[in-house]
């Protein structure tokens, strides 16, 4: 039986709300935002996911067009960003995925969860180690995303010298 004084959104405002709308306070009890920040945060969202398709999700073309400024070719390093974003492996980043998914990077964000999230961004084979193909694979593209061209002797050296740091962190 409908109740009449229902204190679900009217279907007018449900249709304006992105798919995988979350309540702003529900997600704010779930991250490190407060509820005025989950809001700023889905107008900014709301822009994202029509900067390309007009659907209130963000694709990878919107992600690359929002870190990059283009929205063409492969990029690994925001290409593995967006598919950390991807929560529910879909393709795209709902609105609860994008918050929680910027909750890593909060000032107020557990440090181990912030480590946890650089770790998978580099565990390119979900391996469970950072390889050093895969730690060469990140060091190149984040040189060429600045323009910036080193020899592959100093790209060698700078993989070498990061893993005899911390070699019980690594595989070879």
């Amino acid at each position: 039986m409908d109740c009449a004084f229902s204190s679900s959104p009217s279907p007018r405002k449900r249709e304006q709300r992105a798919q995988g709308y979350e309540e702003p306070a529900v997600l704010a009890a779930k991250t490190s935002f407060m509820v005025n920040e989950v809001e700023e945060l889905y107008e900014l969202y709301k822009k994202l996911s029509f900067s390309i398709f007009k659907d209130d999700l963000i694709h990878k073309e919107e992600f690359r067009l929002a870190l990059f400024r283009t929205s063409k070719g492969v990029n690994l390093f925001a290409d593995r960003v967006f598919d950390l974003f991807d929560l529910k492996c879909n393709g795209v980043i709902e609105f609860g995925e994008f918050v929680r998914s910027l909750s890593i990077f909060h000032p107020k964000a557990p440090e181990s969860e912030k480590t946890a999230f650089a770790f998978k961004l580099y565990d390119l084979r979900g391996t469970g180690y950072i390889e050093k193909q895969e730690l060469r694979e990140m060091v190149v593209v984040l040189l060429d995303e600045f323009d910036l061209c080193l020899s592959d002797s100093a790209v060698e050296e700078i993989v070498d010298n990061t893993f005899s740091q911390n070699p019980e962190n690594y595989k070879n």
